[in-house]
């Protein structure tokens, strides 16, 4: 288990408690864990320290894309006679989050390669391998995610310069695998969207962010609060941390003006219908927010799907042919279905968009809140954008659903 915590008021660790994103965690008053990525991170670190110097750190720290640095102590070690291999487990502590893989034993088995090989990544058991195209990783490739896979990368590069491994960066294999991953992944989307064998190794933050619906739409709630009690006119509506960052590059908002939506899209549109502000931007994943062009208020995958069919609707409105539409309709993911009408010049993510903020509009029921729309994929980029549109500005003749 995880031996430290993160520090602060939330699970950021900022100390700040005034309003936004920080205040929000602290409020729920629930326990954050760690995220798989961060524990073969972790496991990855202190496999190759022995592999180089014989010894196993533990507990072994990390330093986490946010700052924090958590120690994590090891559940199961081995060196391999003539330092071969080297392997490390941790495991994964989920906090108070319901988490099908709390408790998972996530191992790391490093090898070393020739100079130059960099890091290769191998999916070991229990640990899924992309068979469909649409995620984030090429079809063939070890279900790891790429934030998990930068942070090993630059954790291993630090271990390399400090005992000698082959020149600035690490040129190792490393094959991370979950113990029962396989039969644990039977409880996740993995293989409906194609990844087989196991588990996918995530996280953006290294930490899971839990919560119960009913605090955590209570902090949704504190946090128009605050935002209105500090004069802004201005708040936003987020899924999680890359959009914030997006949210606040493309409009300079200051913390006390981010809501940490998650997928409670319709907590947030019900409290601002009877708080107001002046504008409220909406930004998130284009599959999330697909969802609520679709009408689901209910962000999350296990109350709400993305419906291919729904998007193959858009798709036509924006000129798309019957081939097109039906090629978007059996897409693996929302993001394949986004790919196709790209590639086609067929502005998929700007009709979500607008969608999605017509829906916004309706649900705030004339509010005087003008509303705009963000999407975004999932390193950051935007794909879609609606202007903003105040009550009575909605476009008609959305799909039939």
């Amino acid at each position: 288990m995880a031996e430290a915590q993160p520090q602060g008021t939330g699970p950021q660790g900022t100390g700040k408690a005034a309003g936004g994103r920080s205040a929000q965690l602290a409020h729920t008053g629930l326990r954050p864990g760690w995220t798989t990525g961060a524990c073969a991170t972790a496991a990855s670190t202190a496999a190759y320290t022995a592999l180089l110097t014989g010894e196993f750190p533990d507990p072994v720290t990390i330093t986490l894309p946010k700052g924090q640095t958590p120690s994590f102590a090891l559940a199961v070690e081995e060196l391999a006679p003539g330092r071969t291999t080297a392997m490390a487990g941790v495991v994964k502590d989920a906090g108070d989050d319901p988490d099908v893989t709390h408790g998972a034993l996530v191992r790391a088995t490093v090898r070393a390669l020739p100079a130059g090989s960099g890091v290769v990544f191998k999916a070991g058991p229990g640990v899924g391998t992309v068979t469909r195209p649409g995620l984030p990783l090429e079809v063939g490739e070890p279900a790891i995610n790429p934030v998990p896979r930068q942070l090993m990368r630059e954790h291993l590069a630090v271990v390399a310069a400090r005992y000698g491994g082959t020149g600035a960066t690490a040129d190792v294999e490393v094959e991370i695998s979950v113990d029962h991953g396989e039969e644990i992944a039977r409880s996740t989307w993995n293989p409906r969207l194609g990844i087989l064998g196991g588990l996918s190794i995530l996280g953006t933050t290294g930490i899971v962010v839990p919560y119960s619906c009913s605090a955590w739409i209570d902090s949704i709630r504190r946090g128009v609060d605050v935002a209105r009690a500090a004069g802004r006119r201005h708040v936003a509506g987020c899924t999680g941390s890359t959009s914030e960052k997006v949210a606040v590059a493309l409009h300079h908002l200051p913390e006390d003006a981010l809501l940490d939506m998650g997928d409670f899209a319709g907590a947030v549109l019900k409290y601002v219908r009877r708080h107001p502000v002046e504008r409220l931007t909406i930004c998130g994943g284009f599959a999330k927010l697909s969802k609520l062009a679709a009408g689901h208020l209910d962000l999350h995958s296990a109350r709400s799907q993305v419906d291919k069919g729904f998007l193959a609707e858009l798709a036509r409105r924006g000129g798309a042919d019957e081939a097109l539409a039906a090629a978007v309709a059996e897409a693996n993911t929302g993001l394949a279905a986004l790919q196709l009408c790209t590639a086609a010049g067929v502005p998929l993510g700007d009709l979500v968009a607008a969608t999605a903020r017509d829906e916004a509009l309706a649900v705030l029921r004339g509010a005087p809140v003008a509303v705009d729309v963000i999407c975004i994929d999932r390193a950051g980029m935007v794909v879609g954008r609606a202007e903003p549109r105040g009550p009575g500005e909605a476009r008609q003749g959305s799909p039939q659903r």
